[in-house]
């Protein structure tokens, strides 16, 4: 076998395996029950307070590590100093394995999210994101 035709099949087998671009049809009823996941750590609405995670109330679109009173891991500070802001797109990819998202996003092997809880099939992902999205004040 070539080497082109050897890098072509492995270009392919990375298309295959590679996550797929975020869903964006999520269905926010079902990301409102999936929540129910998350609520040990983070609560969500108008009277939303910081737990053991921050409040989520109007997180889409927000930057990361920002909201107030919260004491933020220093990879999201870091992440936040980077610009980083949490669309639906990126939530989607921070979803999938924290620790792992913000060790790409800052290119450091050392930096660890403290949120263990992971998504790790993508209609879930688009359906909590939806409901994420749903959810601003």
């Amino acid at each position: 076998m070539s080497n082109t035709l050897i890098a072509k099949i492995a270009a392919v087998s990375v298309l295959l395996t590679a996550p797929s671009a975020f869903a964006a049809d999520g269905d926010a009823a079902n990301g409102e029950k999936l929540f129910k996941r998350c609520a040990a750590c983070h609560k969500i609405g108008p009277d939303a307070k910081n737990g053991v995670g921050p409040a989520l109330t109007g997180v889409v679109g927000r930057a990361a590590g920002s909201y107030e009173g919260y004491k933020y891991s220093k990879s999201v500070v870091a992440a936040n100093e980077k610009g980083l802001i949490w669309t639906e797109e990126e939530l989607d990819k921070y979803l999938t394995h924290p620790t792992k998202y913000l060790r790409t996003y800052l290119d450091d092997k050392k930096a660890r999210s403290k949120m263990s809880f992971r998504l790790k099939k993508e209609e879930e992902r688009a359906d909590m994101i939806a409901y994420l999205k749903s959810v601003t004040e």
